[in-house]
């Protein structure tokens, strides 16, 4: 960034990292973490200054490093405009049955946003059908629909998985995974199913358990939401989309004569059909929406003999903006760990690639916006791809790290999905470590940060997350890297408390960083493809393009 960009900003440029040997330096990856985390950056939201002193303060990195944009039209970005909605007082929020009204309240008993770009979300007198799982995959031989037609009614759903809690025996088990979550269990995708098959709104019963936080972190948005703009024949046919809460669920379902632990254990059985509730759900809320412009930066070392094939490394730069004050008096949610820590290690893995021979095969680095929107950057590209997803070789996505020191193994998020995860080991046992599999598989990392976009394409795609299971440190074992991830993510994650902190030791994230910058420094060098396991639910998608990789 120039310095008179940087005074137009009012932005103080901190001096860039010295330049270094090769190799991952801890250092270097502190430096850039201060930075992008102090308040000069504001936080980091989409569409703030914050946004645009992070986007200048990317690119004049990155052309510091010698790297070249690889935006459309030879730029350093990709335009991301989104949608930002907040909902308001409601008018009308109520069930209702045999014109008996039941009014709710927001924020207790339900949870609601919308991504429908009008002033006004509502639903007027429309029928709830518990829709169970809310699963169709006919390559699992599983439907929960049954043919039922949903437009203009409710589906209701329950989170995660037919064989979630299965037991041996019920048609469920091992169908989907057992306790690793598939994306059918995800919200998103019910809430995608549900538009997909035209109903007005849809709702999820939370269970805690199935969706891996508390009612606590379902409501915290406060009514607020983010999409990408659509135009208006993609627009979703929701006008509301969110939770009930378990009590008011049993509630619900008790009022229809119907049980609800009763229809749990119905859901998980290929007979099940979907069932009417007897009940109308009314709502009348006014919106707030406006289209927020965000960008995207991109960037590439060219390939000298198959530049058409593409290795791309990603990390989002966004991060939550501004908030409460927390028990310090900061009030920018600035995302130090998630994910400063992840950019400061693209750029390390730039510059190693810069201080080596140019590759076979071009690498990209991808720094996505609107992550904690919804994987809204990263989508956005995948809609509109820079590089063909059919010769994409993988995507390697770093997205918070553990900073609690050297490990002696690395924790694999999706066991199971592609060879990625053998290359991960590979050059793990080359560092002295083993791999280790994520500890709570139920709740979905996997599909949860930027590279799943990319993987929805059919590209191969590993993940670097910290939180996704105790390392075993060297100093402490399992114990202390439980206990770090307990303290992150009970304390920090996705609060202002996630800052930069001199007690940070970055040794275990310089472990991870240079595990990352061989898996993708082999690819580059070679012609091998890597491919997704049988049984993933994106082999495929990627078997589709094979002949364009041969």
């Amino acid at each position: 960034m120039s310095l008179r960009l940087a005074s137009a900003l009012g932005l103080t440029l901190l001096a860039a990292p010295a330049a270094a040997q090769p190799g991952i330096d801890a250092a270097n990856l502190a430096d850039t973490v201060r930075t992008l985390a102090s308040d000069q950056f504001q936080g980091r939201a989409p569409g703030t200054i914050g946004e645009e002193r992070t986007i200048g303060y990317l690119i004049g990195r990155l052309q510091a490093l010698g790297l070249e944009p690889a935006g459309p039209d030879g730029g350093w970005t990709q335009p991301v405009p989104l949608l930002h909605t907040r909902l308001g007082a409601p008018e009308t929020l109520a069930f209702a049955r045999k014109d008996a009204a039941t009014p709710l309240a927001f924020g207790t008993d339900i949870y609601l946003s919308t991504l429908q770009p009008k002033d006004k979300a509502v639903v007027a007198n429309a029928p709830l059908v518990f829709v169970g799982y809310g699963v169709s995959a006919p390559e699992r031989g599983w439907d929960d629909f049954k043919g039922v037609d949903l437009k203009g009614k409710v589906a209701v759903f329950l989170i995660n998985d037919p064989d979630f809690v299965a037991a041996k025996g019920e048609d469920a088990y091992g169908k989907f995974g057992g306790r690793t979550m598939t994306y059918y269990g995800r919200w998103t995708y019910k809430f995608e199913e549900a538009a997909r098959r035209g109903a007005i709104a849809a709702l999820i019963v939370h269970d805690a358990d199935g969706v891996g936080y508390g009612w606590n972190v379902v409501k915290s948005p406060g009514g607020e939401n983010y999409g990408l703009v659509q135009p208006p024949e993609k627009v979703t046919s929701l006008a509301l989309q969110g939770w009930i809460s378990g009590e008011t669920a049993t509630k619900l379902f008790s009022g229809a004569g119907q049980d609800l632990a009763g229809l749990r254990l119905a859901a998980r059985r290929k007979t099940f059909r979907p069932v009417d509730l007897g009940t109308t759900f009314d709502a009348a809320i006014p919106v707030t929406q406006n289209v927020v412009q965000s960008r995207n930066v991109l960037a590439k070392i060219s390939g000298v003999k198959r530049p058409d094939e593409v290795v791309i490394y990603g990390a989002h730069w966004d991060a939550y903006g501004e908030g409460k004050p927390d028990e310090q008096g900061r009030i920018y949610r600035a995302g130090a760990n998630d994910d400063a820590l992840g950019v400061a290690g693209l750029f390390e893995i730039a510059r190693n690639f810069r201080a080596a021979p140019a590759p076979d095969r071009t690498v990209a680095f991808a720094f996505w916006t609107a992550e904690e929107r919804g994987l809204l950057g990263s989508e956005a590209y995948a809609a509109n791809p820079v590089f063909r997803p059919e010769k994409t070789v993988a995507n390697l996505g770093l997205d918070i790290l553990q900073t609690a020191g050297r490990a002696k193994d690395v924790v694999l998020v999706g066991k199971g999905q592609g060879s990625l995860e053998d290359d991960l080991a590979r050059f793990a046992a080359q560092q002295g470590r083993t791999v280790s599999v994520e500890s709570l598989p139920e709740r979905g990392l996997f599909y949860r940060a930027d590279h799943f976009s990319l993987a929805k394409r059919g590209v191969p795609v590993l993940l670097m997350m910290g939180i996704a299971g105790a390392s075993d440190l060297v100093d402490g074992g399992k114990e202390a890297g439980q206990k770090w991830v307990d303290n992150y993510t009970g304390k920090c994650y996705h609060q202002a408390c996630d800052a930069w902190s001199a007690d940070w030791n970055l040794d275990g994230a310089v472990q991870d960083i240079e595990l990352f910058y061989h898996i993708g420094n082999d690819l580059a060098r070679s012609a091998r493809w890597p491919d997704w396991k049988a049984g993933s639910e994106f082999r495929a998608i990627r078997d589709k393009s094979a002949a364009a990789r041969k």
